[in-house]
């Protein structure tokens, strides 16, 4: 009998793994640009701009053999616009949290066009988990206490250089805003689980400033602390994350919320589509 739930528990560890790597497929791939793009003889044509063009290219792909929806890309493309206002700021002479010390033809101002989708592999694997893992939410809160609240945790990485820095009370703000919500989520069919969506909030943030290590080590972009030589990342940035993450998911599932309800008004037949919604109290 023991035997049999070790093995139960060890198989539906490794299907997990899977479909999160499957999730991770445009995140994964672009990790895997950024490391192939420094030993291919690419002469005098920018690195970043290789980026740029491959990564639209991976897009298209995805789009084209429908791993990727059309909805999701619309989703891909307003975080890309918000990743990309942060990052012109942010890199901006007066600022300077970060740079990109490498030439770029396909740039905007200080920012090379190809950043843009490193913020929008986060919102891609969310979308992908969510139709992989058949995510539901349960007391996810309104649109009038969520939406105010991504606002003002994309506001405080502007305002924080000028004013105090508010992100300590924004994820106090987010435990009690989102502290009562859950995620279910399948792994092997017929069998739910589920876990406080602030842990997820927080898992995904971690796995992310890993990923930031291993991009910032491949030439990405370079923190101040980084010029003389690759360090790892500030165990700081990890609440930065942590509350982008939340900006990436607010987008997505109330975006989906929104789809879902003018889905059900024109069309009766779906009102007990919640599944691949939210469950808003």
């Amino acid at each position: 009998m023991r035997s049999s739930r070790v093995y139960e528990f060890c198989r539906e560890f490794v299907i997990f793994g899977l479909k999160e790597a499957r999730s991770c497929i445009f995140a994964g791939s672009f990790l895997t640009l950024l490391l192939i793009s420094r030993q291919l003889p690419l002469g005098d044509f920018p690195r970043y701009d290789f980026l740029f063009l491959a990564a639209v290219a991976l897009q298209i792909v995805l789009l084209a053999t429908r791993i990727e929806t059309v909805d999701e890309l619309l989703v891909l493309c307003a975080f890309h616009a918000v990743g990309m206002g942060l990052e012109l700021f942010k890199t901006s002479p007066g600022i300077q949290s970060w740079s990109y010390p490498e030439p770029a033809f396909f740039k905007l101002g200080t920012v090379p066009l190809y950043s843009g989708f490193m913020y929008a592999s986060v919102a891609s694997y969310m979308c992908q988990a969510w139709r992989i893992f058949d995510l539901e939410l349960t007391r996810y809160p309104s649109y009038w206490l969520s939406v105010p609240l991504g606002l003002a945790i994309y506001g405080n990485y502007f305002w924080h250089h000028y004013w105090v820095d508010l992100r300590w009370w924004l994820i106090l703000a987010v435990f009690l805003v989102f502290g009562p919500c859950t995620v279910w989520f399948t792994v092997i069919p017929g069998r739910r689980r589920h876990m406080p969506l602030v842990l997820s909030f927080a898992l995904i943030g971690f796995f992310i400033w890993l990923a930031e290590n291993i991009a910032t080590f491949l030439g990405a972009w370079v923190y101040p602390h980084q010029q003389a030589g690759w360090q790892t990342v500030s165990w700081g940035i990890l609440s930065s994350w942590f509350l982008l993450t939340i900006i990436s998911f607010i987008l997505v599932a109330d975006l989906k919320h929104f789809r879902e309800k003018l889905r059900t008004q024109t069309s009766p037949g779906l009102e007990n589509s919640i599944r691949h919604g939210v469950d808003v109290d």
